[in-house]
């Protein structure tokens, strides 16, 4: 199973009291995002899959103007009430409410490790739509092989897959979507951390056709 609405539901609260400040703590992931918000000149942003927004948040700090869209309505909820000025909205990565062109940047910021392999480039084909010509995309995730269960996390039980990825196998993926490769960042996992590796590929959508 893979309920990943009913998990996150469940587990908002907690999952932002713990990791609201992982971004700071992180070198690895600041820096990542730093660079993605100094290649953007202007336009909306999209933190697609945005969790409880700290990561919105964070790029707006940056100067960007950024909105947020997750699946799952009770990490909006917290988003709403702890980011009250920032825009969140309820909505999926397959299909979203968004114009052709209309973002100068998106995230899929670890928002896809639940995603089955299979189902990629469908993403990154509705990532390519909403992103303007020139427009730039950072896609986070954990670098592995192999996927593993998650059946309990932030004090909550819960029904997730998460699925590693192989950094070059998603950069073949983006490229087969459209993309041109801007860079690509990783780190191996710190002493003590259970989880993988870690990957951000940052890339844009060609300003020509």
């Amino acid at each position: 199973m893979n309920d990943i609405q009913g998990s996150y539901n469940a587990a908002a609260a907690e999952y932002h009291a713990i990791l609201k400040d992982y971004h700071r703590a992180d070198p690895f992931e600041a820096g990542a995002l730093d660079y993605f918000a100094a290649l953007i000149e202007d336009g909306p942003v999209g933190d697609l899959g945005c969790g409880t927004g700290r990561i919105t948040t964070y790029l707006a700090q940056q100067g960007l103007d950024v909105f947020g869209v997750d699946l799952t309505p009770g990490m909006i909820e917290v988003a709403k009430r702890e980011y009250p000025e920032l825009r969140f909205e309820v909505g999926s990565l397959f299909d979203l409410d968004l114009k052709d062109g209309e973002l100068a940047g998106a995230l899929a910021w670890y928002s896809l490790v639940h995603t089955p392999r299979e189902d990629l480039p469908a993403v990154f084909a509705e990532l390519f739509r909403v992103l303007r010509p020139g427009g730039y995309l950072v896609h986070g995730f954990k670098v592995g092989v192999g996927d593993r269960h998650l059946s309990s996390a932030y004090g909550h039980d819960l029904d997730l897959e998460v699925y590693m990825q192989d950094p070059a196998d998603v950069a073949g993926l983006l490229a087969a979507a459209g993309f041109a490769e801007v860079a690509t960042l990783t780190r191996a996992a710190l002493p003590g951390e259970k989880d993988a590796a870690q990957a951000a590929l940052i890339v844009r959508k060609p300003a020509t056709p």
